[in-house]
């Protein structure tokens, strides 16, 4: 294995634009759930006509589900990911548009489909954006994530463990109308190969460790790069659910 600096020096200089993980590629494994998120989004767009995707990211996910109906829109909340996602999906014809959950800027009851995989999620907005017998499916992150290793680094959890789990979102959906159709949550293992990997991780996803800086971290961080030389590996969970909602007619 190479040296802890090098590898350290390795993951600062990856590029974290976008929602890109590919750096990642032969360095982690594990994370997915025992569903298909995307499966099931190509099996609902052939029957929209209008599809919103909430929180797109770089545009990645939503470019992978193509073809797309004619009317499908992207919104992005995080300033630097819309020029990505532009460039991404202007070959597919979709628009990409600034917003955040609390606020998508569009009129209501404009699609059929609500799309938002590991996005915030407003239940109130999706509740108006949605016509009757509109879909939304989401796949979200828990609060429970990742917090092995907050605890390796001495850490406090990013928030409240229980504040966001399947029953509170399930809940709010509830409330603001949608009718739930499918509903499943899991604890997924992730495992970190080296410490390269665990430092492009707290780059890209900053909300797990909010004072995160290879300085400030620098002993527990060089304790977890020997406990991967010695172990082989660093295990996490995932904390991941998925949900799908229609909103019913009056």
């Amino acid at each position: 294995m190479l040296s802890y600096d090098v590898l350290v020096e390795q993951a600062i200089q990856a590029s974290v634009r976008g929602w890109d993980f590919s750096w990642l590629r032969g360095r982690v494994n594990g994370g997915n759930p025992s569903w298909a998120y995307t499966e099931r989004a190509l099996s609902l767009l052939p029957t929209a006509r209008r599809v919103l995707d909430l929180d797109t990211g770089g545009g990645e996910v939503l470019a992978s589900l193509s073809p797309l109906p004619p009317y499908t829109v992207a919104m992005e909340g995080w300033q630097p990911n819309i020029p990505i996602a532009g460039k991404r999906l202007r070959p597919l014809r979709v628009p990409v548009l600034g917003g955040t959950a609390d606020h998508i800027p569009v009129r209501e009851t404009t699609f059929d489909l609500v799309l938002n995989r590991h996005g915030a999620l407003n239940a109130a907005e999706v509740a108006r954006v949605l016509v009757p017998h509109g879909r939304l499916l989401t796949q979200q992150v828990g609060s429970r994530n990742g917090l092995d290793l907050n605890a390796a680094l001495g850490a406090p959890p990013p928030t409240d463990p229980e504040s966001w789990t399947l029953a509170v979102a399930v809940d709010r959906l509830r409330h603001c109308g949608l009718h739930v159709l499918d509903a499943r949550e899991e604890m997924v293992e992730y495992v970190f190969h080296d410490i390269g990997a665990v430092i492009f991780q707290l780059r890209a996803v900053p909300w797990q460790v909010r004072d995160f800086d290879r300085n400030r971290y620098d002993r527990p961080l060089r304790a977890l790069h020997e406990r991967i030389c010695s172990e082989g590996a660093f295990t996490t969970r995932d904390h991941r659910f998925l949900i799908e909602a229609e909103l019913p007619r009056l």
